[in-house]
């Protein structure tokens, strides 16, 4: 679950998806041997589960056979994911989750995983010695990956020999993180781990050089982030709950100023093209939201089918399905049709929250 102390019990776990728009033909992957993807042939679906109760899992559906299996890593790798797993994201032939874990119990870390067998390759420590990282989501950049942590710091992990090689201090609680033009945008939240830190800004970061170059500043406590088609970038702020509104800000990438802010509390958010999906009003409502001209669509769900919540939002590139994951207690996964019409459901894990897809080459 999310950290921030001041969060209502639902929100402080409401997950969505950071998913920046991917090239169809390599699958948001640099690797050369990325091939286009002719089917979409399972989907796995990480389930954040209960904070403190140790019970995130990798559940998978196989579309084909419709069989659902809600603890697939646990069945294939023969151990349990680990505490709060917020984050996974495919890059090439890898998964990359991202497991938070507890403050002060040294439990943090990057799991790396094959997609075709759903194998752990390499579980990578975030933590040392005196303190741990708190990672909290990850994005890509040729053949790097990149992790957000509630220590300010991004880490930079080398996709060829999975270790981390560079770290840079950022910030303070940073959390959703996107990649556009050749730089990093992390939204700083606020956070009682950084009391005095920003608590209102996306910072930036060069991928050249691997420094930071400025901070932009948006409404108060941003958590999400996702970057559009066009280049620009969609940020979600959660305000303090008090006399802090949330809302939503759009950053152009090319000038890293602020463009627009919108009066919208939102929670989950993924994007396809220069479409956006916003879950609304504590996930009852979900509507698109152009990118480009800032204006906001009709209901995307009309026949009833969310009945707790949306917990998550994924946007498979193949195919422009929309995966909605269901809030409830016993977890759900729906996949709706571009248009909003239903096309199948499967059980997850607890508190499903965002997807990763298998392809048929």
């Amino acid at each position: 679950m999310n950290y921030n102390k001041l969060l209502p019990c639902f929100l402080a776990g409401l997950m969505a998806l950071t998913i920046a728009s991917c090239k169809k033909d390599k699958v948001n992957s640099d690797e050369p041997e990325a091939l286009m993807p002719k089917e979409t042939v399972g989907v796995y679906m990480l389930c954040e589960g209960y904070m403190g109760q140790n019970n995130s899992t990798i559940s998978y559906y196989d579309i084909k056979t419709k069989a659902s299996e809600k603890d697939y890593f646990k069945k294939v790798n023969g151990y349990a994911l680990g505490e709060t797993a917020n984050d996974l994201q495919r890059y090439g032939s890898k998964m990359y989750c991202v497991v938070s874990g507890l403050q002060g119990k040294k439990n943090s870390y990057l799991e790396v995983i094959d997609v075709a067998t759903g194998k752990s390759l390499k579980r990578i420590p975030f933590f040392d010695a005196s303190s741990e990282f708190m990672p909290r989501y990850v994005a890509f950049n040729k053949n790097k990956a990149y992790v957000s942590g509630y220590d300010g710091k991004i880490s930079r992990i080398d996709t060829a020999t999975l270790t981390i090689d560079s770290r840079v201090e950022v910030g303070g609680a940073l959390e959703g993180l996107a990649v556009v033009n050749n730089k990093i945008y992390v939204t700083n939240s606020d956070h009682s781990i950084h009391p005095n830190g920003k608590k209102n800004v996306v910072s930036v970061v060069d991928l050249t050089t691997f420094a930071k170059i400025k901070d932009i500043e948006v409404i108060h406590n941003p958590v999400r982030i996702a970057a559009a088609g066009n280049g620009d970038l969609l940020v979600i702020s959660w305000g303090n709950f008090s006399d802090i509104l949330p809302g939503l800000t759009r950053i152009n990438s090319t000038t890293d100023l602020a463009t627009g802010n919108y009066e919208y509390s939102a929670g989950a958010l993924a994007i396809g093209g220069n479409t956006a999906y916003l879950s609304l009003d504590w996930g009852a409502s979900i509507k698109p939201f152009d990118v480009g001209t800032g204006i906001l669509g009709k209901e995307f769900v009309t026949d009833g089918t969310i009945t707790a919540g949306a917990y998550g939002i994924t946007v498979n590139p193949v195919g422009n399905e929309v995966y909605i994951a269901d809030g409830a207690t016993d977890g759900k996964a729906y996949c709706f049709s571009a248009y909003g019409g239903k096309k199948f459901e499967f059980a997850t894990g607890p508190l499903p929250q965002h997807a990763v897809f298998k392809y048929g080459y």
